[in-house]
C-alpha cells in the first residue's frame, strides 16, 4: 500500500472523552449492574472449556458467514504502522483470525510480509481461506499459512523452536492455501524461529478471564527479541458491553452472548498487568473513543476499545 493510500485513510480515536463517559455511565442507575462486583448467583455456572469455546466460535461464524459481515479493518495499518515500514520478510502471527479482516489490510500493506494465522474454529478458518483467496492483487499462497488452533494453550513448537537444523524426516501437511494438518505440527518442514509480530486483535476478550494470562504468556514466548505486540480489544463502558442485560454476565466486566460466545470489557490497568506479568515492556497504552452512526438507525453510537503496544525485551524492529 503506497503513502498516499495510507493517508486516505481517515480515522479518529479521540471523538470523546472516555472521563465524561465513565461519568456518565456510573451516574446512570439503568447501568448500576455493570458497575458493582459480579454475583455467581445471578446465573447458572458458566464452564467454558477450550472445546466448548470452539463450538460456541464455530457457531457464530456459521450464523454471521455472510459477506455483508465481513468488514476489512482499513483502520489497521495506520494504528500499526510498523506492520507496512518493517524490512523485508518479516513474519506475523495472527491470533484469533476469525473472518479474515485482519489479515487482508496487513497482505495488502506489505508486499513480502508473512502472516501465520490461527483460529479455534473451522468455519472461521474457512471463511478466512475464502476471503484471501478471493482477493485482487494479493499473491498469498506462500505469504498465509492458517492453522487450527486454541491460543489459550501452548503454541506448537515450530513457531518459535530455534534448533531445527534442517528439514524434518516427517511429512508436512498443507493443502492448496498453506493450511497446516493439525495432527502433523510436530512434522514441520522446518520452525520458523519466532515472530515479529503478535496481532491480538479483539480476541483476548473472548477467553475467560482466567486463561487470560497464559494466553499472554505465549504471545510473548513466540515473539523474537525486540517483537511487538499489536493489541486491540473492547474498552470498558463500550456501546456493546451497556446494551448487556444483567442475566448475561458471567463474571465482572464479562458477558456471554446468545450463542455462548465471550466478551471482557478492558480498562488500561487490566491490559498493562497483564503484558507486565508476562515481560513485556509498554509501548502505548490507551483509550480510543469513536463516534459512529448507524445508518439505519441513524442512531450515535459511542465505540471504545484499547489500543496498545508492547515489546519484547533484547532486541529492535527494523
Amino acid at each position: 500500500m503506497s503513502k498516499k493510500e495510507l493517508e486516505a485513510e481517515s480515522y479518529f480515536s479521540k471523538d470523546f472523552s472516555w472521563d465524561e463517559l465513565r461519568e456518565e455511565v456510573e451516574n446512570n442507575p439503568s447501568f448500576q449492574f455493570h458497575l458493582h462486583p459480579y454475583s455467581s448467583k445471578r446465573t447458572a455456572n458458566q464452564n467454558h472449556n477450550a472445546l466448548k469455546n470452539a463450538e460456541a466460535w464455530d457457531k457464530f461464524h456459521a450464523c454471521h458467514s455472510s459477506g455483508k459481515f465481513f468488514k476489512e479493518r482499513r483502520y489497521l495499518l495506520k494504528e500499526f504502522p510498523e506492520l507496512a515500514s518493517c524490512g523485508e520478510n518479516k513474519k506475523v502471527l495472527e491470533v484469533g483470525c476469525g473472518n479474515g479482516s485482519t489479515i487482508l489490510p496487513i497482505l495488502r500493506g506489505h508486499e513480502s510480509i508473512i502472516v501465520y494465522a490461527c483460529d479455534c474454529s473451522d468455519e472461521a478458518l474457512e471463511r478466512t481461506k475464502e476471503i484471501i483467496g478471493a482477493a485482487d492483487s494479493i499473491p498469498a499462497k506462500h505469504r498465509f499459512h492458517p492453522f487450527l488452533w486454541d491460543f489459550s494453550n501452548r503454541f506448537p513448537s515450530w513457531l518459535a523452536c530455534h534448533s531445527c537444523s534442517g528439514t524434518s524426516s516427517g511429512t508436512n501437511s498443507r493443502d492448496e492455501m498453506g493450511m497446516l494438518n493439525p495432527s502433523c505440527y510436530n512434522e514441520i518442514e522446518c520452525c520458523i524461529g519466532g515472530v515479529d509480530f503478535v496481532t491480538l486483535i479483539f480476541t483476548l476478550s473472548a477467553l475467560p478471564v482466567d486463561r487470560m494470562p497464559t494466553a499472554i504468556a505465549q504471545c510473548f514466548g513466540v515473539l523474537k527479541p525486540g517483537g511487538l505486540l499489536l493489541f486491540r480489544d473492547y474498552g470498558l463502558y463500550d456501546m456493546t458491553m451497556l446494551r448487556f442485560k444483567a442475566e448475561q454476565q458471567v463474571g465482572y466486566r464479562e458477558y456471554m452472548r446468545s450463542e455462548e460466545t465471550r466478551s471482557y470489557f478492558f480498562c488500561l490497568d487490566t491490559v498493562r498487568n497483564l503484558a507486565s506479568a508476562a515481560g513485556f515492556i509498554e509501548v502505548e497504552l490507551e483509550y480510543c473513543c469513536v463516534k459512529s452512526v448507524n445508518r439505519r438507525t441513524g442512531r450515535m453510537m459511542k465505540r471504545v476499545w484499547v489500543h496498545g503496544k508492547f515489546q519484547k525485551p533484547g532486541g529492535e524492529i527494523e
